[in-house]
């Protein structure tokens, strides 16, 4: 079986990821105010799911940390909270059809198949927004946001970073990927 169809995570693993989301929790409390871990803890033990794909961001690079909650949905929601961009999921395209069409020196991996894979949304260009309202992030890195069907059809993708005090959105070829650019990823919970 795949890792992909398991979507497990073993229980000493489990342990060791949920006393580092625990303790990434407590020590970064502005981001997340008024909520309380033990709530949090019980809604991820009844997901194994969403323990694996917290295990994925984790393992990327990401720093998964809670930054809110959907009240209409009853969601909690994780992002990838690393100061720069998740360092497994840089020199990606955005998305297979942007892979599929470099002629030469193609990167192993697309943003949009990554996220799907782990489970995971990319950020749009308004969460990302949010996000920094809650600390600096890519103040060196970029990170691909979702992209409106409209510009993917011509081409683009978007993405943000971080620069002299406020968020920035460009825009480049799906085809592209650079050293510096990754993505972010939401988890509801």
């Amino acid at each position: 079986m795949t890792k992909l169809n398991e979507k497990r995570v073993e229980e000493e693993r489990r342990d060791e990821l949920m006393a580092i989301l625990k303790e990434r929790f407590k020590h970064n409390i502005t981001r997340h105010e008024l909520l309380e871990w033990e709530k949090i803890e019980a809604k991820l033990n009844e997901n194994p799911k969403k323990i694996w794909s917290l295990n994925e961001m984790e393992e990327t690079g990401g720093e998964p940390d809670v930054i809110g909650y959907d009240d209409e949905n009853k969601d909690y929601l994780f992002c990838d909270c690393s100061q720069e961009s998740p360092k497994g999921r840089r020199s990606s395209c955005y998305d297979f059809e942007g892979l599929e069409s470099r002629k030469k020196n193609k990167p192993d991996k697309n943003a949009v198949g990554m996220a799907a894979e782990m489970g995971i949304e990319l950020l749009t260009p308004e969460q990302y927004t949010a996000l920094q309202e809650k600390g600096v992030f890519d103040a060196k890195t970029s990170s691909w946001v979702k992209t409106p069907i409209e510009i993917r059809k011509l081409g683009g993708a978007l993405f943000c970073d971080y620069r002299f005090g406020q968020v920035f959105l460009y825009h480049n070829g799906a085809e592209s990927y650079y050293a510096a650019r990754g993505f972010r990823g939401l988890l509801r919970v």
